[in-house]
């Protein structure tokens, strides 16, 4: 067992909780289930299953996030980040167990590769293998980003060095689960992208390549500097093409094609129509309050609770 303690945050994950919480029972001194009042058996399958279970609103992932980081006991030296319908490749869990004792004190941070399973399948191309992830890290050494959408780990201090083995995103829910979910991403993705141009609240921008994974910086930098300049008839089909072909994401079969018109162009293409939608609503001479109080009305979030 390693010195690290796992944080995941739930809401009706009780597909998931029982097979996560198995799978990190060996190599975790210390799991903490954030739950954000479930509907279902989530908190009590993970009580049962040995986890500690607190319970917070939800906001956003990074809020949720940062009070779990405050609030949670945590006793170990190490944190680990996981969600429900994650789990460790046998090998990675081993490697997070052999590695940790070892590792000299100016490392701070694990960086960790990510496999996406989709519809049952291992997307291997399209650029989707292997993300590459800032997932653990030494207890007061990190922070999370204080973003809407896409937020990150990143250290404060220190270095992170990346580990071999890789751990396995594979969410058992079906396409109706796995389109709703992006259309609230697109919500919060449009919101962060509002906030920067409208300037109604603080949003974390560029990543430091020394403070997280390089390829998480890269493609953040991408993200603001090109794609986000792009007009929404150009930008979404820009990067399905890139993705499906330049990236041979065709290799990855019928799964691939699913996967990769629905996360690569519907969804890209949704956020931009949102960012349109909202920008007609906002529109040019509105002072700040109102417009973050339309936002508030047009999103169903809180956005007052994040003003600057």
């Amino acid at each position: 067992m390693a010195d690290i303690t796992a944080i995941i945050l739930t809401y009706n994950e009780e597909k998931h909780i029982a097979r996560v919480l198995e799978n990190l029972r060996p190599v975790c001194d210390e799991i903490y289930v954030i739950d954000s009042f479930s509907s279902d058996q989530t908190v009590e399958i993970a009580r049962r299953s040995g986890a500690k279970v607190l319970q917070n609103k939800f906001l956003n992932y990074a809020r949720q996030f940062e009070w779990a980081m405050r609030n949670a006991p945590i006793s170990t030296d190490w944190v680990l980040r996981f969600d429900a319908d994650e789990l460790l490749t046998d090998e990675l869990a081993e490697e997070l167990t052999r590695t940790l004792s070892t590792l000299p004190p100016d490392v701070t941070g694990l960086n960790m590769n990510r496999r996406h399973v989709f519809l049952g399948k291992w997307i291997r191309h399209g650029g989707r293998y292997p993300l590459t992830l800032l997932r653990a890290w030494r207890k007061d050494c990190a922070k999370i980003e204080q973003r809407w959408m896409d937020e990150h780990m990143h250290l404060l201090r220190g270095r992170a060095v990346n580990l071999k083995h890789d751990f396995i995103d594979h969410n058992l829910n079906d396409l109706t689960f796995f389109t709703a979910k992006h259309n609230q991403y697109a919500t919060r993705e449009a919101i962060d992208v509002i906030g920067r141009r409208h300037g109604l609240f603080q949003v974390s921008g560029s990543l430091d390549a020394t403070e997280t994974s390089r390829q998480a910086a890269v493609k953040r930098w991408v993200k603001l500097q090109i794609y986000n300049r792009l007009s929404i008839g150009i930008g979404p089909l820009a990067y399905f093409l890139y993705r499906y072909f330049l990236q041979l994401g065709f290799l990855d079969g019928r799964e691939g094609l699913i996967y990769h018109l629905l996360q690569g162009f519907w969804y890209r293409f949704l956020v931009a129509a949102k960012v349109v939608e909202f920008e007609r609503e906002l529109g040019a001479s509105k002072a700040l309050g109102e417009k973050v109080s339309i936002l508030a009305k047009l999103t169903g979030y809180p956005m007052e609770a994040f003003q600057k």
